[in-house]
């Protein structure tokens, strides 16, 4: 009879051998020099409109880390749209909760071409309980909106590190 601690060592060196040969890696494998890491702090954020984009904007540029003082190559041009949207209704005809969306349209320009490297969305939506302070409810949105907007931005960063880890290979002559 096999020992469960026994068991579990035998089936954790079995994982770890499987695993080894899956060819993961991780994103942000050689630190700062790394092609990730100076990919992001090449990128430029254009300018976002709206109060929205003033928020994705700066979540943005915290999270590309320009500290290096890097010559950009890109540009990341990035398009909103920001809904609320009521759902439920009281007897009184009133709004009881919203929806607020935040949609995200993108595009990885690259400065010394013009050609569009990457182009995808990203996106999040976040429910808001609707109370009788109005006051309370426009703290409730805007709240919404900064964690919408954080989310956005990390989905955007995590897609441009993915297209900075395998960029696509260069059009044949």
């Amino acid at each position: 009879m096999i020992r469960p601690p026994v068991l579990g060592v035998a089936l954790l060196a079995v994982s770890a051998l499987a695993l080894s040969g899956c060819g993961l890696r991780p994103l942000y494998g050689g630190g700062a020099a790394g092609p990730v890491q100076s990919t992001l702090a090449a990128v430029q954020v254009s300018p976002i409109e709206g109060e929205s984009g003033w928020f994705v904007s700066n979540a943005l540029r915290d999270r590309l880390d320009r500290g290096q003082n890097a010559t950009p190559r890109y540009r990341l041009d990035v398009r909103l749209d920001d809904r609320i949207a009521g759902l439920g209704v009281r007897r009184d005809d009133s709004v009881a909760r919203e929806r607020r969306t935040l949609r995200a349209r993108y595009q990885l320009i690259d400065l010394s071409t013009g050609a569009v490297v990457l182009d995808a969305t990203a996106g999040s939506d976040a429910g808001i309980d609707v109370v009788g302070s109005e006051y309370a409810t426009i703290a409730a949105e805007r709240s919404a909106l900064e964690r919408l907007s954080d989310i956005v931005a990390d989905q955007i960063v995590a897609r441009v590190a993915r297209f900075a880890q395998n960029p696509p290979a260069p059009a044949a002559k």
